[in-house]
């Protein structure tokens, strides 16, 4: 039995050495002798722990995923972003640089026992199969997707172009059947733009893909050229990142030649690189607002650090996420690669905005945000002070809205969403995005439609007095307070119906957001959620005062 196993070992180990080979050759091109000898003896030590349990333990060892298992786990030790990318997880991976994929071209989401479509893209293989939002899928080429995953339907919904899915789907309780021919589906990473008013134009910018900077130009151009825009609304809110040359050309489109917009350090001194504009900006007068928010990370952080550090924009917002690290993706054998975190980006005026400090993990692998001791400040062009290691502190902060526990109940159970799916089927049409409105009838058709429905919560005040409520026990004062603190109780219960009415602002703007994209897509979803929105509010107030506008950029006022 023992030999069977032995073949396996034997390519492991020669794998092993031929990679331990490679890394001995630059070792010693670096004379770097105890980094050699620390590698060859721990690969030896692997070697050794695998051949051992590949020999003796218990049950049959599955070699790949005990490897990755292992290189998951030792690059988990250094940061989140440093990562294996198996062949397996390659198009993923495409998706997440380009932007395309081979599939139906649709949101998906689980309720109930069932996958249901969630937002088809306009345009898409789904939309033209006519299958819409909220079409619960029963069956994928005759056989029963009952209880799969989000992740499991979406590696079946996934493939190549041209390639056919018969799908069996229900509607209002109808079932039916189509067909859907997959394609590449290119998600755009502008879904929206368009004018404010008659001088402010917006754009709205998702990812940093391998086409972003394209479409954000097609963009500008268009509303400079054809709709007048003299100032811009630049929305980076939620944008994760991506392509680090992707965010250069677009700070490009703003600022003039031969400006850094980004410089990188790291070990290896081939990785040190100032990234400069080249190309004839697209205007460097127009006055921008840029809005970020906390989860607007590493390529978001560049544009909008740079055109801070620049004087360039005004940035209203949260402060954003703190990625001030680059990666960079190299192949490895087998149709597999790893992503590596090669250096640190540092915008104009010299700051690095990384908040988590990685390299100084506590005795339990814990990380904590660069100490206050170590944070400097700099200096942009104007000679305002901004500072590292916190990533991007806006010019004017708003505040994060936070719902109620109702309303956070109400999109959670999918209530929202499937009332959304009923007022479709029951209007063939609505007025444009930016101008729909939930009438009061529509919504208590929706306080009626949570009837016979399970709507369970708990307000904060509540919680909070039932803690308190439990100190005065340990305390020994509650005997003497039972009766306060049963009236407090009484007054603070919810009530559905009160708090229909106490939380009908919120709850309405979600209405409107949900049914809006059932009749214009993510397009719509987006040009309604501007109508009420605080960010917007703010950028047009400061985009129409410029007196305002210059003195914070002058380090004057906000």
């Amino acid at each position: 039995m023992f030999q069977t196993r032995k073949p396996i070992y034997i390519v492991l180990i020669a794998a092993i050495f031929i990679s331990a080979t490679t890394v001995t050759s630059t070792l010693i091109s670096d004379k770097n002798d105890d980094n050699y000898f620390e590698i060859t003896k721990n690969i030896r030590i692997m070697t050794s722990v695998y051949d051992n349990i590949n020999t003796f333990y218990v049950d049959e060892p599955e070699p790949g995923n005990l490897m990755k298992k292992g290189i998951d786990a030792m690059l988990r030790s250094l940061d989140p972003y440093t990562v294996y990318i198996p062949e397996s997880d390659i198009e993923d991976y495409r998706f997440m640089t380009t932007g395309q994929y081979g599939g139906i071209g649709a949101m998906i989401k689980t309720q109930d026992s069932y996958v249901v479509i969630s937002e088809p893209y306009e345009g898409s293989p789904t939309d033209k199969a006519g299958i819409i939002a909220g079409d619960i899928l029963l069956e994928i080429d005759g056989k029963s997707v009952a209880g799969k995953t989000t992740k499991e339907m979406s590696a079946i919904l996934k493939g190549g172009a041209g390639t056919i899915l018969k799908v069996k789907y229900e509607r209002h309780g109808v079932a039916s059947e189509t067909s859907i021919t997959r394609e590449v589906i290119k998600i755009p990473s502008v879904p929206y733009y368009g004018m404010i008013d008659e001088e402010i134009g917006y754009v709205k910018l998702n990812s940093f893909t391998s086409t972003a900077s394209r479409e954000v130009l097609k963009a500008l151009k268009y509303l400079k050229d054809s709709s007048g825009m003299k100032k811009l609304v630049f929305d980076l809110r939620g944008n994760g990142g991506g392509l680090l040359h992707e965010s250069v050309n677009i700070v490009n489109f703003f600022i003039g030649k031969g400006n850094t917009v980004v410089s990188t350090k790291g070990r290896l001194a081939d990785l040190n690189k100032d990234y400069k504009t080249l190309n004839t900006p697209f205007d460097e007068e127009m006055p921008i607002v840029v809005l970020v928010d906390g989860y607007s990370a590493s390529a978001s952080e560049i544009v909008s650090g740079s055109l801070q550090d620049l004087d360039r924009a005004v940035i209203i917002g949260m402060t954003t996420y703190g990625k001030g690290l680059v990666q960079q993706t190299k192949d490895l054998n087998f149709g597999s690669k790893v992503k590596l975190t090669i250096a640190k980006y540092y915008t104009p005026s010299g700051r690095c905005i990384q908040k988590l400090d990685y390299a100084n993990r506590d005795d339990k692998g814990s990380v904590s945000e660069v100490a206050d001791s170590l944070i400097k400040t700099f200096i942009t062009k104007n000679g305002r002070e901004v500072k590292d290691g916190r990533g991007v502190e806006p010019e004017i902060k708003i505040e994060p809205a936070v719902f109620s526990k109702l309303t956070s109940v109400l999109v959670f159970k999918n209530y929202v969403f499937n009332y959304a799916t009923d007022y479709k089927r029951d209007h063939s049409d609505i007025e444009s995005a930016s101008t729909f409105s939930l009438s009061t009838s529509d919504y208590n058709n929706f306080i009626a439609y949570l009837g016979d429905k399970e709507v369970e919560y708990t307000m904060d005040s509540e919680e909070m007095l039932e803690e308190l409520k439990e100190i005065a026990k340990e305390e020994k004062y509650y005997d003497d307070s039972e009766i306060e603190f049963d009236a407090l109780f009484a007054k603070l219960k919810p009530s559905l119906k009160d708090d229909m009415v106490r939380y009908k602002d919120e709850i309405i703007e979600l209405l409107e957001n949900e049914i809006v994209s059932r009749y214009y897509y993510q397009n719509g979803r987006v040009e309604a959620s501007l109508k009420n929105d605080p960010y917007m509010k703010e950028a047009k107030e400061v985009l129409k005062n410029q007196v305002r506008y210059k003195s914070i950029l002058a380090g004057e006022s906000k």
